[in-house]
């Protein structure tokens, strides 16, 4: 998934890359504002399924700071090769929205996922 990302997203493949264990969202929270980051993107390994042990969640967070809501993040989930959404459409998907993100100006709520619209192929 992060080979796919950097792909799609040259422009931001100079920020630092941060492993923690056992994390929460609100980690990227910190981070951001401790490393003046104007955007965060966080993989988290979800908690496993009733199918599924391996898949990850990815939250996307414009200006973080400490004591967001997780109303102020976009998150794509289910992300893996069994049946989920495999590595190539999350990148898809999480281009999209930091490119939305950026022009809107804002993250969560404010921010609706139509990237499937903006990909599918014209009727016809």
């Amino acid at each position: 998934l992060v080979a796919a990302l950097v792909a799609r997203l040259p422009e931001l493949v100079a920020v630092p890359v941060i492993l923690a264990e056992g994390a929460r969202v609100a980690l990227g929270d910190a981070i951001g504002a401790a490393t003046g980051a104007r955007m965060v993107l966080m993989l988290i390994g979800e908690r496993p399924g009733l199918t599924v042990a391996d898949s990850l969640g990815a939250y996307l967070t414009l200006a973080p700071r400490v004591g967001l809501r997780d109303s102020a993040r976009n998150c794509v989930s289910n992300i893996h090769g069994h049946g989920g959404l495999g590595p190539e459409a999350a990148a898809d998907r999480l281009a999209w929205l930091v490119g939305a993100a950026r022009q809107l100006g804002a993250t969560g709520v404010a921010l609706k996922d139509e990237s499937a619209a903006a990909t599918a192929l014209p009727a016809g």
